[in-house]
């Protein structure tokens, strides 16, 4: 396969994941919970080397998975006290875990080349050199993982779909028919921090976050069907990465950076020209209310 389309393959299955998710922490108010993923996973970076002594991927990702989990349930239980917001949840515990990892770096790691730019923060430039043998073809490590959780997200949405989708638009009535709405919040949490953390060491964070917030908020304009957000979420994400290694190329820039100016241009055009809530649109209508009132009497 040629590395170009390995490379929007690769950040297509992102785009998918995230996809699958994003429209639920856009509707729940937790769009910031990938940024946050991202900071809190240090200290499961020194955690692994401190009882492993080493820096190979797959450790890491799995140190870092484990703190992102914990992020995520750590801001679910100050939510759940009804005494601190989500946004306000969001900013007590991820600088308080990225904080933990700072101090473990420069007291116990700070001789060590904590090489966060290759095993978590990656390049997707590279995704087409770390290969692994399965069946005798050299297949892209990244893609394996990935299909994982875009099969895992895809499960999770599937089968919990009704309940999912009650909890987001009326916890209050979901907690009244015993759908558990704290536990379902707790699997999407925990679901959206693994598929961060997966994803990291393929795409970058920058790039996750975007995939994960931006073509979901782009679907919340155009349209209030929530079965059509996740699938235009998923779509515009596919959008952001093939259009984006085409920008990249011939420019010789940032594949990643690309892809996520990509999916802001998407945000910008659905902000100004959704049918419904477009700025422009709106616009236009309250002209054309105008211009016909005369008309009407």
């Amino acid at each position: 396969m040629p590395d170009g389309i390995l490379i929007v393959l690769i950040a297509g299955l992102v785009a998918t994941a995230c996809g699958l998710l994003g429209p639920f922490l856009v509707l729940r108010r937790m769009a910031l919970l990938s940024d946050a993923v991202s900071h809190a996973v240090l200290p499961g970076i020194v955690a692994v080397w401190l009882v492993a002594q080493t820096r190979a991927p797959l450790p890491v990702i799995v140190g870092a998975a484990a703190f992102a989990v914990l992020c995520v349930l750590g801001i679910d239980s100050l939510r759940a006290t009804g005494l601190v917001a989500s946004d306000a949840a969001i900013a007590l515990v991820f600088p308080a875990l990225f904080s933990l990892g700072v101090l473990g770096v420069t007291r116990y790691a700070a001789g060590i080349h904590l090489d966060l730019d290759s095993t978590i923060y990656g390049e997707i430039a590279f995704v087409p050199f770390d290969t692994v043998r399965l069946g005798g073809y050299d297949v892209a490590r990244s893609g394996l993982v990935l299909g994982g959780v875009v099969l895992f997200n895809l499960l999770l949405v599937g089968l919990l779909w009704k309940e999912l989708k009650a909890t987001t638009f009326d916890p209050q009535f979901g907690a009244t028919v015993r759908l558990r709405p704290r536990l379902l919040s707790r699997l999407l949490l925990v679901a959206a921090a693994v598929t961060a953390v997966a994803a990291f060491d393929a795409v970058g964070a920058i790039l996750v976050v975007t995939l994960l917030i931006v073509p979901a908020a782009t679907a919340y304009l155009l349209t209030d069907r929530l079965v059509v957000m996740v699938a235009l979420a998923i779509a515009v994400g596919w959008v952001g990465a093939a259009a984006g290694y085409a920008v990249a190329l011939p420019m010789d820039s940032s594949i990643a950076g690309a892809m996520g100016l990509v999916c802001t241009a998407c945000f910008v055009l659905a902000l100004l020209l959704s049918p419904r809530h477009g700025l422009l649109t709106r616009r236009w209508r309250r002209r054309r209310a105008v211009a016909d009132a005369p008309l009407l009497r």
